[in-house]
């Protein structure tokens, strides 16, 4: 019997590797893995459903998951996951020296909608008392002009947000304090470029991830997999097929953890940073499947429905394919 091919659109992840090189296979299943960066798949696939599957934004799924668009159907797996302190820069003459300061600010976003922004708004709310509204948003391209959002967006009339100037970047307003702070997935330019102007809100970010990973048990998950409706109608048991393919290829890069006599990377205290991470996280600190993820889910589904983003505040057990919901007992 053939094979099925499947395309799979997906950054290049240590967690991922062994299915782009073949050493974990996907039962039933000739794969071609397309390694694209993160905006590029969120692109193609949304606008133009190019793949059979690919890596998405949890936010975008969410978004059209709760309009009733039902395009794409995802599996519990989570390919980035991240924590978005860092992510929160700031203008250094605008005198935010703490994050009470930001309300009542202009505040940059490459797109209202991204995970990352709806975490660190949550964050900043539910931690920080900086209520969604009482920031004004502005969208656009961080290092080229001309960034729109990739969904149609219909915001509570509270939020007050508008488009950037169609020639000018985010980077380029942060920088001559035309807005306030930036919220952010990538490092800005001048950050890295060490420009004066540009700093990050948290002097000690790791430091104020670690005790929020600590306060709420936490892990940010930025997103997720999924599948194309129609793929899925025709070959229903795929969904569990890269379920299961996807967690064999994550346990190939946590075997190698523990690897010292040949580090496999370029980091020479690796093994003193993966000691630390367990401490703070746990040993299991990038799981897969619903159940491990529950309360991670919810409070992103909060978030999003908080933030105008859903019209009502979808469940977790409403994301997935029912067959990768749960495991089979033996």
């Amino acid at each position: 019997m053939s094979r099925v091919p499947v395309t799979l659109a997906c950054w290049d992840y240590d967690r991922t590797r062994a299915l782009e090189d073949g050493t974990v296979g996907v039962d039933g299943v000739d794969l071609t893995y397309l390694r694209l960066p993160v905006e590029e798949t969120f692109f193609r696939m949304l606008r133009h459903r190019e793949f059979d599957a690919a890596e998405m934004s949890l936010s975008s799924y969410v978004t059209r998951l709760g309009t009733g668009d039902s395009s794409f159907v995802a599996i519990p797996v989570f390919p980035s996951r991240a924590f978005r302190h860092h992510g929160i820069y700031v203008h250094t003459g605008a005198g935010i020296r703490e994050p009470a300061d930001l309300a009542g600010r202009v505040v940059g976003v490459p797109e209202y909608q991204l995970t990352a922004c709806v975490w660190i708004r949550g964050i900043l709310a539910d931690h920080h008392d900086v209520p969604v509204a009482s920031v004004r948003y502005r969208t656009g391209g961080m290092h080229a002009p001309g960034r729109v959002e990739k969904q149609a967006l219909d915001l509570p009339a509270e939020i007050d947000i508008a488009p950037i100037p169609a020639d000018r970047t985010l980077a380029d307003m942060l920088v001559g304090g035309e807005i306030d702070a930036l919220y952010a997935p990538r490092t800005p330019r001048p950050l890295r470029e060490g420009r004066p102007e540009v700093a990050r809100l948290f002097a000690d970010p790791r430091a104020a991830e670690e005790q929020y990973a600590a306060a709420t048990g936490i892990f940010p998950i930025m997103h997720v997999v999924v599948l194309r409706a129609d793929v899925h109608a025709r070959h229903p048991w795929l969904a569990r097929s890269l379920h299961d393919a996807f967690g064999r290829a994550k346990a190939v890069t946590e075997d190698r953890f523990d690897e010292v006599a040949a580090n496999p990377t370029m980091l020479p205290w690796l093994y003193d940073e993966i000691e630390r991470v367990r401490r703070v996280l746990g040993r299991d600190f990038w799981p897969y499947g619903l159940e491990a993820n529950r309360a991670v889910l919810a409070t992103f589904l909060r978030y999003a429905h908080e933030q105008g983003l859903t019209a009502r505040r979808l469940e977790p057990d409403e994301l997935f394919v029912p067959s990768t919901r749960e495991d089979h007992v033996v």
